[in-house]
């Protein structure tokens, strides 16, 4: 197929664009109001725990079948003395969605972007291709150089495809939970991709299952394609605006189908979506802009909050889902989720982790003799901590990048071994040393602790610990997957208890006010739900995933209690007039 080529249109309602974005004229766009009468510029044809999941097991499935059942259900599973591994105390990234419409190596540039994407979901990925009108996918589970080979890319032709890494926030940690989903319908085939999460998922799931819908996964994602199914209007992309009015809370999809390449965010734009350009002309959409860069796409703007982007054959149209929403973007993407070479909601990344390590040096000095960071998601927060300080930044902590998300822990039980697995600390640069450690936040505190432990068993002679978030007070309905509220040591303990328990000399968080006047105008566009317990749309829903709840680090409790179980959430006063 021909790179996608672009037609101009007079804008008649385009969605309001976020303060922090500035107009393109890079792709022309089409422009329609929200309606489902004689859409005309349109074509009418029609349209967590990877140790108990063998990765080597991959599944490739042809969208003519409805949703796939070819996964096998014979999954066996290693040895239960292997223990899951993984970033224990830290909110759980959500996942990562790609799309790429007009280039001949589709696959393999979503396979490339995917890799760019693995900090965001490490759990399982997939790519669905569309070649000669037929929807091709292929999923596992592992992390996406475990999934995909040349012979599997080999099997996605084609110049559309979708992608998607995954960690469940929806679902539990099945082969037939990774996605991108793939469905046959009346009217043709459909692939989706989608990262968030839905709050009303339970209710629209059973409402369509008392009208016979019969559900092959446990994830939230499946409920549009059912509702896409359900749909009676035309052409197709008005299915997709019609199901997603019926959604509550945070996505942002892409979806393949014979001939067109959809995009969707929600209207409050919790999660991330850009869209990029490559040389040749290919439209890409990607979480992130570091998947961008890495396929040599360049960045044309976001995926505004409530507007459903159409790209075929006619070039990139754009309709409006849902205007005139005040954007709640997740302020945990320039906290944690995020790379630092990433552009999210129109701001850099590296930058606002840099302002938030001087903005802590600022409120909450110390006299000290070295910085040094929790690697990785601490060390730009450090860096900038170190810069206004006047006080040399060091590697005080060495982070192993060789343990897997898997290993075997010693018969005899270590203190700590989990940590001391991943992180070693450097006693050349903390012997005798007054310390400030620079993470970017603390969940249940476990992990916090023990790195204090180490740091003063290598010798330093003082720690003084300084997060570059405010506290986390709330669990996320938004696809993040965190501890329940009860579990959020903030939650329970002032600052001065929490660096009792953590045994730190002295404690500081990020100042909730000091990060908003660091965004400025931009601040009402930002989600605080996890600092305030304010949730711009309520949880209909009260639960939350159960991973990280009776698990000390990965290295206790049975999988029995981990694997897709869900415990009843902390109600606040926010909540109280919800329903579950």
């Amino acid at each position: 197929m021909a790179a996608a080529t672009t037609t101009t249109a007079t804008a008649t309602n385009i969605c309001p664009l976020p303060s922090n974005q500035k107009p393109t004229q890079k792709i022309p766009l089409f422009i329609f109001p929200k309606t489902h009468q004689n859409p005309t510029f349109l074509s009418q044809k029609n349209p967590n725990l990877t140790c108990k999941t063998n990765r080597s097991h991959h599944s490739s499935i042809c969208s003519k079948n409805p949703l796939s059942e070819s996964f096998s259900s014979n999954q066996e599973y290693p040895d239960e003395v292997s223990v899951d591994f993984d970033d224990d105390d830290k909110p759980r990234e959500e996942c990562g969605v790609v799309g790429i419409y007009g280039d001949s190596e589709a696959s393999r540039l979503c396979y490339l972007a995917l890799h760019a994407l693995q900090h965001r979901g490490q759990e399982g990925a997939g790519i669905v291709a569309v070649n000669k009108n037929v929807l091709q996918s292929v999923t596992g589970v592992g992390l996406v150089s475990e999934v995909f080979n040349e012979s599997k890319l080999d099997q996605l032709p084609g110049d559309i495809a979708i992608g998607h890494v995954r960690y469940s926030t929806a679902g539990s940690s099945m082969l037939k939970n990774v996605q991108p989903f793939v469905a046959g319908y009346r009217f043709g085939s459909v692939g989706v991709a989608h990262n968030g999460n839905l709050v009303n998922y339970k209710a629209l799931r059973a409402k369509l299952e008392d009208y016979g819908s019969i559900f092959n996964t446990s994830s939230d994602t499946e409920v549009v394609l059912h509702l896409i199914a359900i749909s009676k209007v035309r052409p197709f992309f008005l299915r997709i605006v019609e199901a997603c009015e019926k959604l509550e809370g945070a996505y942002s999809m892409v979806f393949a189908t014979e001939d067109k390449l959809v995009a969707v965010r929600d209207p409050y734009g919790f999660r991330p979506l850009v869209m990029g350009k490559r040389s040749n002309g290919a439209v890409v959409f990607a979480s992130e802009t570091c998947a961008l860069d890495l396929i040599e796409a360049t960045y044309e703007r976001e995926v505004y909050p409530g507007e459903v982007l159409v790209v075929d054959k006619d070039g990139v149209q754009s309709l409006c889902l849902m205007p005139n929403r005040v954007p709640k973007q997740c302020i945990f993407e320039h906290i944690y989720f995020a790379l630092p070479n990433s552009v999210v909601f129109g701001r850099s990344v590296y930058e606002s982790r840099r302002v938030f390590g001087e903005i802590l040096a600022t409120d909450a000095p110390v006299e000290c003799d070295v910085v040094i960071a929790v690697p990785d998601s601490g060390v730009v927060a450090a860096l900038g901590y170190a810069a206004k300080a006047g006080v040399p930044f060091q590697q005080g902590l060495i982070r192993s990048h060789y343990v897997g998300r898997t290993f075997i822990e010693p018969s005899q039980k270590i203190r700590d071994f989990g940590v001391k697995l991943k992180l070693s600390p450097v006693r050349g640069v903390l012997e005798g040393k007054r310390v400030v450690v620079v993470d970017d936040s603390i969940v249940r505190g476990t992990t916090s602790s023990k790195i204090v432990r180490l740091l003063k068993e290598a010798g330093a002679k003082e720690v003084h610990m300084r997060i570059a978030s405010p506290p986390i007070i709330g669990s996320c309905y938004y696809g993040v997957d965190t501890p329940s509220s009860e579990e959020l040591i903030s939650n329970r303990m002032s600052t001065e208890e929490i660096r009792d328990f953590i045994g730190c000399d002295s404690l500081a968080f990020l100042p909730f006010n000091s990060l908003q006047n660091l965004l400025g105008n931009d601040s009402p566009n930002f989600c605080y739900a996890c600092f305030s317990g304010n949730y711009p749309v309520k949880p209909r829903e009260i639960k939350v995933k159960s991973i990280g709840d009776f698990v000390d680090d990965g290295l206790s409790g049975s999988f029995e209690s981990i694997d897709g179980g869900w415990v009843q959430g902390l109600r606040t006063q926010n909540l109280q007039d919800e329903t579950v």
